[in-house]
């Protein structure tokens, strides 16, 4: 690969923040990393092994990582919180560049994974204790922290997406979840016709969701493996992606969905004012909505989820949104310590029950997955229905994976910019799509690769 291109484009892509530097112990011996200035925020029990250094944001790390260090006898875990995802993708990518300052281990969401490997920030982890746990995961999992043939993360948790809905909108407009999505326009419309809300969403600030709907109507946006030096496969503007893109611009014409950006109050308030019939999300969707605040006033108890609709019922293609694994940093000193750690931290029964019990992750683990604690779970959130196993671990289960490039952020910076073109009324979905393809194929070529 045209290494100093790729570095141009994906440090173009990250906002270089000031470096915080994290490192373990007092700089003796027994530091598994070259850093040895900065605290760990957790206390280190077994002070006389190696230490290996981490940054992760997970909302319970704290737990996890003194739950790994209780258990091992090998290597203890420093770990600091040094921001969650854009703050320390910045710090990291300050790391990167200066050469120095990396944790050994760091906490990467699979879609940026690709950008750090083509960086040389990432160490290869199919020599490093892969094969011991690669039965712990689907390969849908495993193909998203991969690049090519190299695996670059230890998976830990997902979104395999799902419907969720309002159930007493669909009662008083008798309506039941649709199972395609010609049903699901068809009963849109007839909510809107009754002077009901809008079905769903479609907001120009989440294009990661796009993608996936985008996949599931059978779309390989792209095709990049770094054995083949400098060539990327772009195809952005396929049959099937703009049949993806029309579709939804035809809802927007329609103003059967809602164009508002999601993650704010304003469409926070809107969902427990029930301004939204549905919230097309993944998994993990219910923490993220009980922590805004929705489900505790009067849109208690209202709440369910189904599977997603399909382009093909009888040919069902799951798809997931977000996810995050533990990589290994380059500036490891000690990679083997360091795979340990990524593999092992998160992986063991109590912390991956913390995690899914507070509805802080949707583990990928399949111990988990199989469980029966797990798949007969209540969730409260939705009334006590079982959703894990009408919903999520199916769609977990059947998830084939993306691939994901070292242009990823540019890409999703462009997607967002044409479907709020789109929501606009300024481009149909297929002329999005072209404008997506002629954009993200001159940035490629621009930054060394080979469009194929």
């Amino acid at each position: 690969m045209k290494t100093k291109h790729v570095l141009a484009a994906v440090t173009a892509l990250a906002l270089v923040g000031a470096l915080s530097a994290c490192s373990a112990g007092d700089g003796g011996d027994n530091t598994g990393t070259g850093n040895e200035d900065a605290n760990c925020t957790n206390s280190i029990p077994k002070e006389d092994l190696p230490i290996v250094t981490m940054w992760a944001w997970y909302p319970n790390m704290e737990l996890v990582v003194d739950n790994f260090n209780e258990e091992n006898d090998e290597v203890q875990v420093c770990w600091t919180n040094a921001g969650a995802g854009g703050d320390a993708y910045d710090k990291f990518q300050t790391a990167i560049s200066a050469g120095s300052g990396a944790p050994d281990v760091m906490m990467v969401e699979a879609d940026r994974i690709a950008t750090f490997q083509a960086q040389d920030a990432l160490v290869e982890l199919n020599d490093l204790g892969y094969e011991d746990v690669k039965d712990n995961f689907s390969e849908g999992a495993w193909k998203d922290v991969s690049v090519g043939d190299g695996v670059y993360g230890a998976p830990v948790d997902g979104g395999p997406m799902g419907m969720i809905y309002r159930t007493d909108i669909f009662d008083e407009y008798g309506i039941t979840p649709p199972t395609t999505w010609e049903e699901l326009e068809a009963t849109a419309q007839k909510v809107k016709d009754a002077g009901g809300p809008v079905f769903a969403s479609f907001a120009a600030n989440q294009p990661a969701a796009t993608t996936a709907l985008m996949y599931q109507n059978g779309a390989q946006p792209f095709e990049y493996d770094p054995a083949n030096e400098g060539e990327i496969g772009i195809n952005l503007n396929s049959p099937e992606i703009k049949e993806v893109l029309d579709y939804w611009s035809g809802l927007v014409e329609k103003g059967l969905v809602g164009t508002e950006d999601q993650f704010t109050p304003e469409y926070i308030a809107g969902v427990i004012g029930g301004d939204y019939a549905t919230y097309l999300s993944a998994a993990w969707a219910p923490g993220y909505l009980q922590g805004a605040g929705v489900g505790e006033g009067a849109d208690a108890g209202v709440w369910a989820t189904a599977p997603m609709p399909q382009w093909d019922p009888d040919n069902p293609i799951a798809i997931n949104w977000g996810g995050s694994a533990f990589s290994v940093s380059s500036q490891a000193q000690n990679a083997e310590l360091a795979a340990k750690v990524a593999f092992g931290v998160y992986a063991d029964q109590a912390s991956l029950d913390d995690g899914w019990q507070n509805q802080i992750i949707f583990p990928l683990n399949v111990n988990v997955l199989e469980s029966d604690d797990f798949l007969n779970y209540e969730v409260p959130f939705f009334s006590g229905q079982q959703a894990n196993k009408e919903v999520y671990v199916p769609a977990a289960n059947a998830y084939e994976g993306m691939t994901y490039t070292p242009i990823g952020q540019f890409y999703y910076s462009q997607l967002t910019e044409q479907v709020a073109r789109i929501n606009e009324g300024a481009a149909t979905g297929s002329e999005a799509a072209d404008a997506l393809q002629q954009a993200v194929v001159a940035y490629a070529e621009e930054q060394g690769f080979t469009v194929k």
